[in-house]
């Protein structure tokens, strides 16, 4: 069986809530699956201040972290922009959900 590759995608805090349950959820019953929840707009301030034991599976928008004049902390990964990393995800066959 193929390994489940998940794009979650948060563009804003009440999203990002759903977001992090949803992730939650599938790797409690599908732990081997690749997700990624990429977040832009008011979904990342909300990351930011509020962080998450699965914030490794976070990819960041670049260009609302300096439109924000925000900073990542180390270890979350940051994407140039999240519409970008969205359509190369979807290119490579990965599916998408909005939360």
């Amino acid at each position: 069986m193929e390994t489940l590759r998940l794009l979650i995608h948060a563009p804003t805090a009440t999203a990002l809530e759903r977001a992090r349950r949803n992730l939650a959820n599938l790797l409690k019953l599908a732990p081997d699956a690749q997700v990624e929840l990429v977040i832009n707009a008011g979904a990342v301030a909300a990351a930011l201040s509020q962080p998450d034991p699965l914030d490794g599976h976070l990819r960041v928008c670049r260009n609302t972290l300096t439109a924000n004049q925000l900073t990542a902390p180390e270890g979350v990964e940051v994407v140039p922009a999240a519409v970008l990393h969205i359509a190369r995800r979807q290119a490579e066959g990965w599916a998408y959900m909005r939360a």
